[in-house]
């Protein structure tokens, strides 16, 4: 399951967007685990895909996340928007 076996990370600008909108990881992670991928982007100078992820926090607000996968194959959350 994604939070239980620490598959994954959250960047520094992640965790600054976490606090100022007042969400908890478990926010995060329940959004990840209800949302919808709305979006993928390529980063056309090394190709990297990132994934826009809509979902729901524990007290059902909506909240979209911007992930992707890092070459060790953990989640990195990199904001929350």
């Amino acid at each position: 399951m994604f939070g239980k076996k620490n598959r994954y990370i959250v960047t520094l600008h992640g965790e600054e967007e976490m606090d100022e909108d007042g969400l908890s990881v478990f926010d995060v992670e329940s959004a990840i685990l209800t949302g919808t991928i709305i979006e993928r982007q390529k980063d056309k100078e090394i190709g990297e895909w990132k994934y826009v992820v809509r979902g729901q926090t524990l007290d059902g607000s909506v909240v979209t996340i911007v992930a992707k996968l890092s070459q060790t194959n953990k989640m990195v959350i990199i904001t929350i928007l």
